[in-house]
């Protein structure tokens, strides 16, 4: 999966818990531009927080077994 495909999954989940950019980055305790530029696929956003994030709006990953 590539940053952009990840940054859309995240958008959509946040959208379908009806969840702001604003409350997400709150919740995790990182800054609203961080939120903007990881579900835009900014590929210098910082794994740790990216995984804390799809955490907090119950995205886990999983591995295809390759």
């Amino acid at each position: 999966m590539d940053s952009k495909t990840l940054g859309l999954v995240i958008k959509n989940q946040r959208k379908s818990l009806g969840l702001t950019q604003t409350e997400v980055a709150l919740s995790c305790g990182v800054g609203i531009r961080f939120i903007s530029d990881l579900e835009n696929g900014k590929s210098s956003c910082q794994i740790g927080k990216a995984l804390l994030v799809m955490e907090s709006i119950g995205l886990k990953l999983m591995s295809d077994g390759k």
